[in-house]
């Protein structure tokens, strides 16, 4: 059996008791991290995610009926639907599952009333990927309920749709990807074009994954996101009018964004070099990882943090603050920020013995200028979503 928690998985099971009685299995998907590749998946990039040791837990079982009847238990919560009424709730978190259950539907696959409590210990709002979390192990137990015979790449797929159409939100394939397929002590490679993937190894002896939360979400992301997404887009126009043959920045050479430079505005340069850049920063990453070269490692997660802050122009000062504390810091290898940008955490890699110490320090250091609590999550690199045996 791989990690679990048992307090999520005693709640879930404690709850579906009282409520329902014997649950028919339980299940587990848990929230990612991204080591490096940062906006690199909507330019047909490659990215390099890990599933972590937090997770989404769900107890689930069928009804005689087609109703569902869901609890969330971290938020003392309860919704009900009739299977020949998904529609969209007011409360965000059931949407989630029933966009997974629009989805089967869609497919005509039989899926029946089904009662399911969730529980999870993965930091919300801190950028891990609660969502795909959810949607993971949603999709995951009602194939197992009712042997539906979907492969995970399947469930993957129609847990993007699932957030893309039915909750709205227009996020790409890597979350779902990296917490159905994760693996312990390994990243996945995944080619954001094709799907095909790969491991490379990740030796967590004597190096523990730190987070650091700045618990801030400035209202730039959400719109900046977009813009960046067309300037990208902008570049790739304007490269295509000599290389027909480019169909995102993937297909990008340095030498051809010279060619461009005095024609397209210097952010959409900008912004450009960074993706082509980072592209071939992740590569050579892995190439590192193969021959266990941490050190290396980390200098590559701290170009990219520089890429992001001053050419994709994604950063704040809390995460560049936090960025500069751990580049100072000799016990930390390497860190960036992660995720879209503007707010959320830094990624850090640091020596095991100097974990307590550099945790204290930092808290110390952002409160002092910026009057406001860190929080720190440490997280180890686990395996992706599976069935939870309850002894």
């Amino acid at each position: 059996m791989s990690y679990e928690n048992q307090t999520c998985i005693s709640r879930v099971q404690s709850i579906y008791q009282i409520k329902y009685g014997k649950a028919d299995l339980y299940a587990k998907s848990p929230g990612r991290i991204n080591l490096i590749g940062e906006h690199t998946d909507y330019n047909q990039g490659f990215v390099l995610p890990a599933a972590i040791d937090k997770a989404i837990y769900i107890a689930i079982g069928k009804r005689a009926d087609d109703e569902i009847h869901l609890t969330a238990a971290d938020l003392d919560e309860s919704f009900f639907i009739s299977m020949s009424s998904l529609t969209k709730s007011k409360v965000d978190w059931p949407n989630y599952i029933i966009g997974i259950v629009v989805e089967l539907k869609k497919l005509h696959l039989q899926v029946g009333g089904f009662n399911a409590v969730i529980a999870g210990d993965v930091p919300l709002g801190a950028g891990l990927s609660s969502s795909a979390a959810l949607e993971c192990v949603t999709v995951f137990a009602l194939n197992e309920l009712f042997k539906l015979g979907l492969s995970k790449l399947e469930m993957v797929t129609l847990a993007q749709r699932a957030e893309n159409q039915f909750v709205g939100l227009q996020c790409g394939i890597m979350d779902m990807f990296a917490s159905m397929f994760g693996k312990k002590d390994a990243v996945i490679q995944l080619d954001c074009r094709s799907l095909e993937y790969h491991y490379s190894p990740f030796n967590q002896a004597g190096i523990k994954i730190v987070l650091l939360d700045t618990c801030v979400k400035h209202s730039l992301a959400s719109s900046e996101y977009n813009v960046r997404r067309k300037e990208c887009e902008l570049g790739v126009s304007e490269i295509r009018k000599n290389h027909p043959e480019v169909n995102s920045l993937r297909d990008v050479n340095r030498k051809m964004l010279e060619e461009i430079q005095n024609s397209v505005d210097l952010k959409v340069f900008n912004r450009c070099s960074f993706i082509v850049d980072e592209i071939k920063r992740l590569q050579a990453g892995c190439a590192d990882l193969e021959r266990n070269d941490l050190v290396a490692f980390g200098e590559k997660m701290y170009l990219t943090h520089d890429g992001l802050s001053n050419f994709y122009e994604v950063s704040c000062h809390e995460l560049d603050f936090l960025a500069s504390f751990s580049k100072a810091n000799k016990n930390v290898l390497g860190a960036r920020m992660m995720g879209g940008g503007f707010g959320g955490c830094t990624i850090n890699l640091v020596k095991e013995e100097a974990v307590t110490d550099f945790i204290e320090q930092a808290g110390i250091a952002f409160e002092k200028e910026f009057n406001t609590k860190l929080k720190s999550y440490i997280v180890s690199i686990g395996d992706g979503t599976s069935l939870v045996s309850i002894d």
